[in-house]
C-alpha cells in the first residue's frame, strides 16, 4: 500500500444532456459493494418527483 491510499476522491459530472446522474449512481453502488464510504451531493431543481430519491428509500 502506498502513502496516498487513504486520500478519497472526488468526481464531478456536469454538462447538459443527460447521463450524469446515472454514471455516478454507478459508480457509486460499484464502489459501496467493495467496501468504500460513498457520499453523493446532488443539486436538485424545483421538481421534488425523482426516481433516484425514491430508490434510495
Amino acid at each position: 500500500m502506498g502513502k496516498h491510499d487513504n486520500l478519497g476522491l472526488i468526481q464531478v459530472y456536469t454538462g447538459n444532456g443527460k447521463g450524469k446522474t446515472t454514471a455516478s449512481l454507478g459508480l457509486a453502488f460499484r464502489a459501496s459493494g467493495h467496501g468504500f464510504k460513498v457520499c453523493m451531493i446532488q443539486f436538485m431543481k424545483k421538481n421534488n418527483d425523482y426516481g433516484e430519491i425514491k430508490a434510495a428509500y
